[in-house]
C-alpha cells in the first residue's frame, strides 16, 4: 500500500490512471498517444453518461474505474460518491450521504468541488462541507469523518475546493478557512488523525502538492505571500519561503523546479532549504486555472481567455493565442496537444510547441468547470449534466 502511494504521487502519469486533481503528479501531463483531436455533443465519443446532481470537482480513475463527486438536494445538503466502469460508461454504484457542515457557497460551486484522489483500494473525498468519506472500489463504505463536528469553528464562507492527495500512505487533508486551519495527514484504513499542524486562519482554495525527496515526499502548500513544505511522515514544517503566490491555483514541480502561479508565474529552485528565484513572468496568468508545464514550455490561459506560452528555462514569451473564452478548469496536455476548455464547454486544442498553431475547436455545449483527465486514450469531460468519454 505504502509503495504504491508513493508511486502514484510521485511517478509521471501512466496509461489508466489519473488518480487526484491533475493527475498523478500534479502536472497535468499524460504520456498516452493517440489523443482526440476532434468531437463534438454528438460525434466523437466513446461514450457519454447523465449525471444524477452537479459538481464542479474534476474525474479521478484508478484501475480502469471513474469516479466522482455530486452534491444535491434545496440546501446542497446531499453528497454522492460515484463509479463508473472507464470503458463501458456502466454505472457501478452511488452512494449518499448527509452533509454536516454549512452547506452556503458562491452559486457557481457546490459541495462537490474538491476533486477526489483514488488509489487500488477505493476512493477518498472531501466535500467544501468538511466531510470526508472513503468508499471502496467495491462500493462498501471504508470510513465517514465530519470535520467540522472534531473542530466546530471550521468556517465554508464562499465555498472551499482544495483537494486531498495521498503521500507516504496517508489522506494528506488541506484545510485552510476563516475557522480552525490546519493540514493534516489521515489513516488511510480508519481517517483518524496521524498528525495535525495548524495553519493561518485564511480561505485558501490551492491544492497541495508534492515534491520527492526520497523515502518520504514533502507537501508544498501555498497560501498568500508564501510557499510552506511539511514532512508527510509527521507533518513537521520543514521550510518555508515568501514569495507572491496564488490562492487557487496550485504550483507545479518538476525535478529540483518549482513553477509557482501568482501575479505571473515564478521559476524557483529549490537548494539547502531554500528557494532561489530563476524566472519570473508576469504575463503567464492562470486566472482561475492552473498552469500547465509541458515539455520546453509552460502554458496559461488567463482570465480573458487567452493562452499564453513562455519558455520552460528563460520565462521568455513565446506566444499568446485566444482560446475559446474564460476557463476554470485547469488546461491539460499530451500527445503534443494542449486542451484548454472554457466554461461553456468549447475546447481548443492547441499545439504544444514554440509558436502559437490552433488544432481544432470543439463544443459540447454544456458547462465545464473541473479539469478533464486523460486516461486510456480518452479524455474524460464532466460537464455540470454529463460525464463524456471522448476517444477514438
Amino acid at each position: 500500500m505504502l509503495f504504491l502511494a508513493l508511486a502514484l504521487a510521485a511517478a509521471p502519469a501512466t496509461t489508466g490512471n489519473w488518480p487526484q486533481f491533475r493527475g498523478p503528479d500534479g502536472l497535468g501531463v499524460s504520456t498516452e498517444k493517440n489523443l482526440p483531436l476532434k468531437w463534438s455533443k454528438t460525434d466523437g465519443q466513446r461514450w457519454k453518461i447523465e449525471l444524477p446532481a452537479r459538481g464542479v470537482s474534476s474525474v479521478v480513475i484508478a484501475n480502469a474505474i471513474i469516479y466522482l463527486t455530486a452534491s444535491s438536494g434545496q440546501r446542497d445538503d446531499r453528497l454522492h460518491v460515484l463509479a463508473y466502469n472507464a470503458k463501458t460508461g456502466e454505472k457501478l454504484w452511488q452512494r449518499q450521504f448527509a452533509a454536516t457542515g454549512s452547506t452556503l457557497c458562491h452559486p457557481m460551486t457546490c459541495m462537490a468541488a474538491p476533486t477526489p484522489v483514488a488509489d487500488e483500494s477505493g476512493v477518498y473525498a472531501l466535500f467544501a462541507s468538511g466531510d470526508i468519506v472513503c468508499v471502496n472500489a467495491d462500493g462498501s463504505v471504508r470510513w465517514i469523518r465530519s470535520l467540522v463536528s472534531d473542530y466546530p469553528t471550521i468556517c465554508n464562507q464562499v465555498g472551499m475546493a482544495a483537494s486531498p492527495v495521498i503521500a507516504d500512505g496517508k489522506l494528506i487533508v488541506p484545510m485552510d478557512n476563516a475557522g480552525e486551519s490546519f493540514i493534516a495527514g489521515l489513516d488511510l484504513k480508519t481517517g483518524t488523525n496521524a498528525w495535525k499542524t495548524a495553519r493561518p486562519r485564511d480561505n485558501n482554495w490551492v491544492t497541495p502538492v508534492l515534491r520527492p525527496t526520497g523515502a518520504t515526499p514533502e507537501v508544498l502548500f501555498p497560501t498568500g505571500g508564501e510557499v510552506v513544505a511539511y514532512d508527510s511522515a509527521t507533518g513537521k514544517k520543514l521550510w518555508a519561503h515568501k514569495s507572491a503566490s496564488g490562492m487557487i491555483t496550485s504550483p507545479s514541480v518538476v525535478e529540483d523546479v518549482i513553477y509557482m502561479p501568482a501575479r505571473g508565474t515564478s521559476a524557483l529552485k529549490y537548494s539547502e532549504g531554500k528557494l532561489e528565484p530563476i524566472w519570473s513572468a508576469t504575463t503567464l496568468s492562470g486566472g482561475m486555472s492552473s498552469p500547465l508545464v509541458y515539455e520546453g514550455g509552460i502554458y496559461a490561459v488567463n482570465g480573458a481567455g487567452v493562452m499564453n506560452a513562455v519558455d520552460r528555462k528563460t520565462g521568455k514569451e513565446l506566444w499568446k493565442e485566444r482560446a475559446s473564452g474564460k476557463c476554470s478548469a485547469s488546461p491539460i496536455a499530451g500527445d503534443g496537444k494542449i486542451y484548454a476548455f472554457d466554461e461553456k464547454g468549447k475546447c481548443t486544442v492547441f499545439k504544444a510547441g514554440k509558436e502559437a498553431e490552433v488544432l481544432a475547436t470543439n463544443d459540447l455545449g454544456e458547462e465545464v468547470l473541473g479539469t478533464p483527465a486523460i486516461s486510456n486514450g480518452a479524455i474524460y469531460v464532466r460537464t455540470n449534466k454529463t460525464l463524456f468519454c471522448i476517444g477514438n
